[in-house]
């Protein structure tokens, strides 16, 4: 026969394996025990007459005892699942335990507000992503690193031998031998294309601007305009030696001293800023003798 008080007496004075001292109190760790602390009305060992709340799978069930079932510990427990809807679950726990004591139903009832809870706050966090520390085995971080390292020698090794196999594919020395690797050709082949590709675009930029001295030419023209108008061989002299050809017979030894005075290039670009309306260019002849008494003067204009 079950005696609560007697059971009760030697939990708390004796031994119990459920029971968890610390510095800011006693608790239970049973799993059946409502408040999770060590006293006489909490205690599911030592009432006949219990009721708790677990949680399955995300389910809330209500478990009851009661000590008509005391001589039997496989049904020793009675289990009701609870609605997920809070309000429909306080309506069954109060239907279930209508004639038990209101201290154990209030209990009862604070474990499933806070259970519902938990639950929520669960339901959110699981929605948020947050970063997760792990730790690695330093034999792991080991193997990694060698691992690695072997990885780029072999990346090494295979680019050379690609390289020098394509070279000595464009030098001809294999002849005409086409079973080559297609993927490291095709490569090549794009890479041939796109520095093609930018020669032509440098061969397509704009040329650069120059700035050159444009009077040169324009300069030659002016001068080639002011000698034109000197007298040739054959126009102006021949009419002076027609005139000092008696002189030259009777006297061989008279000497003759010919100026010619001609208007500079700055005074012909001035006339023409005027506006040429001033006289034209003209050539005078001097022809001086010693005897001082003969004088001469011929004028040309063109």
């Amino acid at each position: 026969m079950q005696h609560d008080e007697v059971i009760w007496q030697v939990i708390r004075h004796k031994h119990c394996s459920y029971m968890a001292k610390i510095e800011t109190g006693i608790f239970c760790r049973n799993p059946y025990n409502v408040t999770g602390i060590c006293n006489r009305s909490s205690c599911p060992l030592a009432n006949s007459r219990y009721a708790t709340i677990r949680e399955h799978e995300s389910v809330f069930y209500l478990y009851m005892k009661t000590i008509e079932r005391a001589h039997m510990p496989k049904n020793l427990w009675e289990r009701v699942k609870l609605p997920r809807n809070y309000e429909k679950a306080l309506e069954t726990i109060d239907k279930h335990l209508l004639y038990w004591p209101k201290l154990l139903q209030h209990k009862i009832k604070q474990r499933l507000t806070k259970m519902t809870q938990m639950r929520i706050r669960m339901r959110k966090l699981a929605l948020k992503t947050r970063e997760k520390i792990m730790t690695t085995p330093r034999r792991d971080k080991k193997r990694e690193s060698r691992r690695e390292e072997k990885a780029i020698k072999a990346a090494v090794l295979d680019k050379a031998i690609e390289t020098e196999l394509l070279e000595r594919l464009k030098k001809g020395i294999y002849g005409d031998i086409y079973n080559y690797p297609e993927l490291e050709w095709n490569k090549v082949l794009d890479e041939e294309k796109q520095v093609a590709e930018g020669v032509e675009e440098q061969e397509e930029e704009e040329p650069e601007i120059e700035y050159v001295e444009g009077y040169e030419e324009l300069e030659e023209e002016e001068d080639m305009e002011d000698f034109s108008g000197f007298p040739s061989n054959g126009s102006g002299f021949d009419d002076d030696d027609e005139l000092d050809s008696g002189d030259e017979e009777e006297d061989d030894d008279v000497e003759e001293q010919v100026v010619i005075h001609k208007k500079g290039k700055r005074d012909s670009r001035k006339a023409d800023d005027v506006g040429k309306s001033k006289k034209k260019k003209r050539v005078v002849v001097e022809v001086e003798q010693e005897d001082g008494d003969v004088r001469q003067t011929l004028k040309t204009a063109h």
